[in-house]
């Protein structure tokens, strides 16, 4: 029954992201003389990006033309604070029209004082029309008087049918003042283009900031340390490995192996505990799991976004997160479920829920609380009650399911032996000491905090001008559309993740501490530390956020955004788990790694 449910939300999932990608208010084609609906989106403070507020919240009017029903938002611009209205006025294809007024307001001094108040803080406004941002400011300081510009004109240029580009020039500044008849006017000049349509979006990105030779140049740094740490890795597994190859090759016992290794020192010593299940297991595969599901998601909506320009619909990189994150979550119940059977975990059906609402509990817990400031400050960004009960939906009756689909299969292919038994295990290539071994007192450079953070710096220094560039385009104005260098600063970070685990990993071993689950796991994660440390910089020396909402929201989703990269990050400690310490151990094969 509940397998059911999950397959009609999953197909109700795939037709939302099916109408978002190919779909629109309409075909793009009009007839001359067609009405063209202008949409009024949000307004707010320019430098608080995420700070909007419904656009006639501040004392502005509508147009005359009142025949258009409200725009009714898809699931990610609702989560987007995407509000849309009509702006009432009369504007239709090729049809030019001269400076006319369309309406007039005479202030309190209330709204007087709410419009100083925006102008004061640079307000700007964010308009549609067929599917074309368009922004303004609503007025400038002058002498420290606040003067509002009242004049709209609008160049639209056209290709035969199509509209390919739009323009906004204001104009008439009138003072702000208690009692003033403030009259709002527009105009429409219809301009023939040779542009086609489908290049009409190429205005709206910024080719010089983008393709910087500075982006280049960190592309090339971070190959040549991928070089580096391939032929650094390799180096120590030949030189440390080459002996137990030779032991391998003559097929020595297990007893025979074993009884060579009491005589050697460092790594070699903790044979017999490193396959020891790890405290906290039932967490530290949760983790796992979502790990390795964030990093497929990452790789999918990369890739699509790369071949389908998605920048160019609102919402379009939301709702693709959105379907692609809840259509892998069997990914998720797989490998968190074949992990925690690994490693001798019994409460499956706990890990199960733990592992399928680490990451949505999160969000939705950060959601919650930015939803709760937005109540207070009334701003757009406040979450309708369907919205929220498709968010909660979605995690009930797809992700969930999903997952449990994932956990059984995971926990019953391929199943194998608990590794945390004395005695030794089929899954593992060496018996587990029935007796833990004594940890000896480590060195200060190999203290597992000292070597989970630096295990982080390359993994970071391979991806921190990428950074810049996301933060960029999310906190700021800027339209992010090179998923290709994206892809590759992925690939990296995976190259040189993995690469610091292992030698991070070999470090620990070798100072006789077999604990080394979870600190090669917080090698990885500790990315994400100084991303989130990176994340403060920027806010204090790259922005001009100010205010308790656009600051809570700016640091909470931070968080939420640095969590995610942590898991992703620290899950390649399994990948290391499977390739190195595992590999070439099929028929009861003894090699010690």
């Amino acid at each position: 029954m509940m397998l059911g449910r999950s397959i009609f939300f999953v197909v109700v999932l795939i037709s939302i992201f099916i109408a978002t990608i190919s779909a629109d208010e309409h075909d793009h084609k009009y007839v001359d003389g067609e009405q063209i609906v202008l949409w009024m989106n949000t307004v707010g403070p320019y430098h608080n990006m995420q700070e909007t507020y419904a656009y006639f919240r501040l004392p502005f009017c509508k147009g005359p033309v009142e025949n258009v029903e409200h725009y009714h938002e898809t699931l990610a611009e609702a989560l987007q604070g995407i509000e849309l209205e009509f702006s009432g006025l009369d504007i239709r294809f090729k049809r030019n029209v001269i400076k006319t007024e369309y309406c007039h307001k005479r202030l309190t001094r209330t709204e007087a004082n709410r419009l100083t108040s925006a102008i004061n803080e640079r307000y700007w406004y964010q308009m549609y029309l067929d599917g074309l941002s368009i922004v303004g400011f609503i007025g400038e300081m002058h002498d420290e008087n606040a003067m509002l510009w009242t004049h709209k004109k609008f160049e639209i240029l056209y290709n035969q049918n199509q509209i390919v580009g739009v323009s906004l020039s204001i104009s008439d500044s009138v003072p702000v003042t208690p009692g003033a008849k403030i009259i709002f006017t527009y105009e429409v000049a219809w301009v023939e283009s040779t542009l086609a349509f489908e290049n009409r979006y190429d205005y709206y990105l910024d080719v010089s900031f983008y393709q910087h030779r500075i982006h280049w140049f960190s592309i090339f740094n971070s190959f040549m340390m991928v070089i580096f740490l391939v032929l650094l890795v390799s180096v120590i597994l030949i030189r440390t490995l080459r002996k137990d190859y030779a032991r391998y090759n003559r097929g020595d016992s297990l007893e025979d192996l074993e009884r060579e290794l009491g005589d050697e020192y460092g790594w070699k010593q903790v044979h017999g505990d490193v396959f020891r299940s790890p405290s906290g297991s039932l967490y530290f595969s949760c983790l796992i799991g979502n790990g390795v599901h964030i990093a497929a998601v990452s790789l999918i909506v990369t890739t699509l976004a790369l071949i389908g320009k998605m920048y160019t619909e609102r919402g379009g990189i939301l709702s693709t997160i959105i379907f692609v994150y809840a259509l892998f979550s069997p990914l998720n119940g797989f490998i968190g479920g074949r992990t925690y059977c690994s490693l001798g975990g019994k409460n499956w059906i706990r890990q199960l829920f733990l592992g399928s609402l680490l990451v949505p509990a999160l969000l939705v817990s950060i959601a919650l609380g930015v939803n709760t400031l937005a109540l207070f400050y009334q701003t757009s960004r406040v979450l309708p009650f369907l919205t929220m009960l498709a968010v909660f939906s979605i995690i009930a009756f797809v992700i969930l399911p999903l997952n449990l689909v994932g956990t059984v299969v995971g926990r019953n292919i391929g199943r194998p032996s608990a590794p945390g038994t004395a005695g030794g295990s089929s899954a593992n290539p060496c018996r587990v000491n029935a007796v833990p071994r004594p940890i000896p007192a480590a060195k200060w450079y190999t203290k597992p905090l000292v070597i989970s953070l630096i295990g982080g710096v390359l993994p970071f220094g391979s991806i921190f001008i990428e950074m810049y560039f996301i933060f960029t385009s999310f906190w700021a104005y800027k339209v992010y559309y090179v998923y290709g260098f994206t892809l590759l600063v992925i690939f990296i970070l995976i190259v040189v993740t993995g690469c610091s685990t292992v030698v991070c990993t070999y470090f620990l071993l070798n100072a006789e501490d077999y604990r080394w689950q979870w600190i090669s796991f917080f090698s990885g994660a500790s990315t994400a530390v100084y991303v989130y440390i990176y994340s403060i910089y920027y806010f204090l020396f790259k922005t001009k956020m100010f205010g308790l909402f656009q600051t809570a929201f700016y640091f909470s989703y931070m968080a939420f955004f640095c969590f995610a990269l942590g898991c992703m990050c620290g899950k390649w400690l399994d990948i290391f788990y499977l390739i190195v310490l595992r590999s070439r151990n099929r028929d009861s094969s003894v090699q010690i790694r």
